[in-house]
C-alpha cells in the first residue's frame, strides 16, 4: 500500500477525533462548525464524525481490487433511504407498544435522561449506546450514549441497525478508485448521513446533508472535479476526470430522463422539509404542554415550573401536568429532566413548534 495525502489526511482525521475523546479543547474551536451540518453537534458526534471521516478516506485505499464506484453509490443511497425511512418506522411502533402518542418527545430517566421522538429519533443509538457502554462504558460516562431507551426498544430495531454496517461497506466501495475531491466528498456526507441514520434519523439535518450531498456528487460529480481542477490547472487530474463522465451526456440518453435527473432530487429535498414542518404543525399542542409523568414516586416537585393544572384521574401511575404554552419546548424538557431525575420511570411532552419562533 502505498501512503498518499488522502490516506494522511485520514490518519489526521482519526488522531483529532482520539483528541477530542480524551480532552475537551478544541471544543470551543471544532464545536461551532461541526453543529451547522450535525444538529446540535456534541462531543459524542464530534468523535464519530472525525473517525468516520478518516476511515472514508484510508479504507478505500486499501482494497486492490476494482468496483464499479457508482454502482455501490446507487445502492448506499438506496440502502439510505430504507434504513433513515425505517427508523421512523421503529419509532412509531415503539410509541404504539407503549401506547404513548405520537406527538410527544419520551424522556426516560434510566441512566440519566435521553429522549426521542418521531421528528428526532435516537432509538437506533441508544442499542450502540449499550454496546459501547458494555465495552469502554468507564470512558464513555460523560456523554449522552441513550442507553436509557435500549430497554424500551422493539425488536424491530435490533434487525434495522444491521443496515447500518452494510451501508458503511457499500460506501467504502462508492468511494473506491475516485479522483480525490469526490472522494472527498462522499467521505464527508457518508459520515453525516451514518451520524443522522444513528441520532436523529429521517428529519435529522445530519441526515438530509448526507443522502442529498451523496446525490448531488452522484448527479453532478464530473462537474464538480472539472471545475476545482481547472481552477487549480490540475491536467492530470482533468484527464482522470473525463474517465468518469455521466451517462446522461451520452447520445442515447433520453432528455426526459435528463429531466428527470437533474431535479427530481430538488423536489424531495423541498418534498422532507414541508413534511418535517407539516408533521411538526399538525401535531403541535398551542394551547398548553402535556406532560404525563409515569410511575412517579409521592414526593414530585417541578421547583419552578408552574403547573397550571395537575390531573391524577389517568391512573394511578400517571400524573398528567398541563403547563404554559409560552415556555419553549426544548427549555422545558431539559428543565424537566432536574426535578424528575429520581421521582420517575419516564415522561412525555406534547410538541409545540411555535415556541420555537418566540
Amino acid at each position: 500500500m502505498k501512503i498518499n495525502k488522502t490516506i494522511i489526511i485520514g490518519l489526521i482525521c482519526i488522531l483529532f477525533g482520539g483528541i477530542i475523546f480524551i480532552t475537551d479543547i478544541f471544543n470551543p474551536i471544532v464545536r461551532p462548525i461541526t453543529y451547522q451540518f450535525l444538529m446540535g453537534s456534541s462531543k459524542g458526534k464530534d468523535i464519530m464524525f472525525f473517525g468516520l471521516f478518516g476511515l472514508f478516506l484510508i479504507l478505500p485505499q486499501l482494497i486492490e481490487k476494482d468496483f464499479d464506484s457508482e454502482k455501490y453509490l446507487k445502492i448506499s443511497m438506496v440502502i439510505g433511504w430504507v434504513l433513515l425511512i425505517l427508523g421512523i418506522l421503529l419509532e412509531i411502533i415503539f410509541r404504539l407498544q407503549m401506547g404513548i402518542k405520537l406527538n410527544t418527545v419520551f424522556c426516560c430517566m434510566a441512566n440519566g435522561m435521553s429522549s426521542t421522538s418521531i421528528l428526532h429519533t435516537h432509538l437506533l443509538k441508544s442499542i450502540l449506546g449499550a454496546a459501547i457502554t458494555q465495552i469502554i462504558g468507564p470512558f464513555v460516562q460523560n456523554m449522552n450514549t441513550g442507553v436509557g431507551l435500549y430497554s424500551y426498544v422493539p425488536s424491530f430495531g435490533f434487525l434495522v441497525i444491521l443496515l447500518i454496517p452494510i451501508l458503511f461497506v457499500t460506501l467504502v466501495l462508492a468511494i473506491r478508485n475516485r479522483p480525490w475531491f469526490t472522494s472527498l466528498l462522499i467521505s464527508f456526507f457518508s459520515s453525516c448521513l451514518i451520524i443522522g441514520a444513528i441520532d436523529g434519523g429521517l428529519f435529522a439535518t445530519p441526515a438530509l446533508v448526507g443522502i442529498f450531498g451523496l446525490y448531488l456528487v452522484y448527479r453532478n460529480g464530473f462537474y464538480l472535479n472539472y471545475i476545482l481542477y481547472t481552477i487549480l490547472g490540475d491536467e492530470k487530474s482533468l484527464e482522470k476526470n473525463e474517465e468518469i463522465q455521466p451517462v446522461y451526456r451520452n447520445r442515447g440518453f433520453k432528455e426526459w430522463r435528463y429531466i428527470l435527473n437533474r431535479f427530481l432530487i430538488w423536489f424531495v429535498v423541498i418534498a422532507i422539509i414541508l413534511l418535517r414542518i407539516s408533521v411538526g404543525i399538525a401535531g403541535a399542542e398551542t394551547d398548553c404542554y402535556t406532560v404525563d409523568v409515569v410511575n412517579p414516586t409521592d414526593d414530585i416537585d417541578l421547583g419552578n415550573i408552574s403547573a397550571m393544572v395537575i390531573d391524577n384521574s389517568t391512573g394511578p401511575n400517571k400524573i398528567t401536568y398541563h403547563i404554559d404554552h409560552r415556555y419553549n419546548e426544548m427549555e422545558l424538557i431539559n428543565d424537566l429532566k432536574v426535578p424528575l431525575i429520581d421521582s420517575c420511570e419516564y415522561y412525555t411532552v406534547s410538541w409545540n413548534i411555535y415556541s420555537y419562533l418566540s
